[in-house]
């Protein structure tokens, strides 16, 4: 995959440093992108897309990490290359900065590992490709929906951003090396220079920043039905669930995702709920 009009291949970068304040205590032992989404991890989706793209390897995928970082670095391994922060994670666009030398001229596409993407008309990858169709090598473009308030702070054109941008490499190469974020740092100022595209993405989109959002992603990775690990034991009540690898459910569940190696006793009735690998719960409220 080239840059119209120039020789430099596109990279990618997975942002997958931060600790997911929101989604606490789900978070508190495990980084937010390898939460998992339909027993699959939200830093594994984010690289299943970008190989979709033809974009894999160490070569052309770059995986920041902080918090927890040991974690995404042995989960990650050599499927890409590893920018691991030391001490606070220095934001999105810090992140980036972090990675200039291997960057290294080109352009790149930024993905936030948290983003849930899934579009019934097109494979993961595909579902993304209009990112990079027809680009003109020099504008910045955000993936996004319309916004509910086209006018409300935070939206681009009327739209949400929903989880990737495209860069070229003029407007990283200066990015200082320091706590940063790229609306403030790259967008809003491509924006007011009229160098800001919006790509719309058709398919479902949730951030998962929050328990409820990150219940609703689940739910929708099971289409509406129930999604059990092969591995796990299910002898109790299981309805529109998720249920991962190794994990025994005893009691009832409704609308419940059961991590890795969790367990739901006998008599226990979990709805709207998510029960971590050590034991805990966190419920649901209809307002997250």
């Amino acid at each position: 995959m080239t840059v119209p009009g120039g020789p430099a291949d596109v990279c990618a970068v997975v942002l997958a440093a931060g600790e997911g304040t929101r989604l606490r205590p789900l978070t508190e032992r495990v980084p937010k992108a390898l939460c998992p989404v339909g027993n699959v991890s939200l830093l594994d989706r984010a690289l299943a897309r970008l190989a979709g793209l033809g974009l894999t390897g160490p070569d052309r995928v770059a995986v920041n990490a902080c918090y927890l970082a040991d974690q995404v670095v042995g989960h990650v391994g050599d499927r890409a290359y590893l920018s691991v922060e030391p001490g606070d994670p220095l934001g999105t666009a810090g992140g980036v900065a972090n990675l200039r030398d291997w960057i290294a001229g080109r352009p790149v596409l930024v993905g936030n590992a948290d983003a849930y993407l899934a579009d019934t008309a097109a494979p993961p990858g595909p579902d993304v490709a209009t990112m990079l169709a027809d680009w003109d090598g020099r504008c910045v473009r955000l993936l996004g929906q319309p916004a509910a308030d086209p006018t409300a702070p935070g939206t681009f054109a009327g739209h949400c951003f929903t989880g990737f941008s495209l860069l070229p490499w003029r407007l990283v190469r200066d990015l200082p090396v320091v706590f940063s974020d790229l609306v403030r740092a790259v967008w809003r100022p491509a924006e007011a220079a009229g160098a800001l595209q919006v790509v719309p993405y058709p398919g479902t989109f949730y951030d998962t920043g929050t328990p409820a959002d990150y219940l609703t992603a689940n739910l929708h990775a099971a289409a509406g039905g129930t999604l059990v690990d092969r591995s796990a034991t299910v002898t109790g009540r299981c309805r529109e669930s998720v249920v991962g690898p190794g994990a025994r459910v005893y009691g009832d569940v409704c609308r419940t995702v059961v991590w890795p190696g969790a367990t739901v006793h006998p008599g226990e009735r979990l709805h709207d709920a998510i029960r971590s690998t050590d034991g805990g719960t966190v419920r649901v409220t209809a307002h997250g």
